[in-house]
């Protein structure tokens, strides 16, 4: 099934942006900011729209990370930057956010998977960072 849905894990040094749901799915979860696919959308453009919508960023270079099942309805494709600019400007669909460290998503209530999501995300953006 392709991806119809999107996900950011936006990193500055060892900390990765993450909102907390406001609406269901997931309602009051943390999680990546992130969402559903429009029509014509490529996937790699949703998450860039979705990332401005819901915090205001301004998101480039993606690197896919990897994708997940998250319901029976929607196939998520997480991504992963370290290249993006903004202020955090949550939207209604944000009901917090923080910048976090690896370590302390245990204190979270997170989306199911989210630290190994975030591990891989890590990795692959360190690695990038080193070539």
């Amino acid at each position: 099934m392709e991806p119809n849905a999107a996900s950011v894990a936006l990193i500055r040094a060892e900390e990765v942006l993450l909102i907390q749901r406001a609406f269901e799915p997931l309602k009051g979860l943390w999680t990546l900011p992130g969402g559903r696919r429009e029509p014509g959308e490529s996937i790699a453009e949703a998450a860039i729209r979705e990332v401005a919508e819901e915090v205001g960023i301004r998101a480039e270079n993606l690197q896919p990370v990897l994708q997940m099942s998250v319901t029976e309805k929607f196939r998520l494709q997480v991504f992963a930057t370290r290249d993006f600019s903004g202020g955090v400007v949550p939207s209604p669909e944000v009901a917090g956010w923080t910048w976090a460290r690896l370590g302390t998503l245990a204190e979270l209530e997170t989306t199911p998977d989210l630290d190994r999501v975030l591990r891989r995300a890590f990795s692959l953006s360190a690695a990038r960072q080193n070539l």
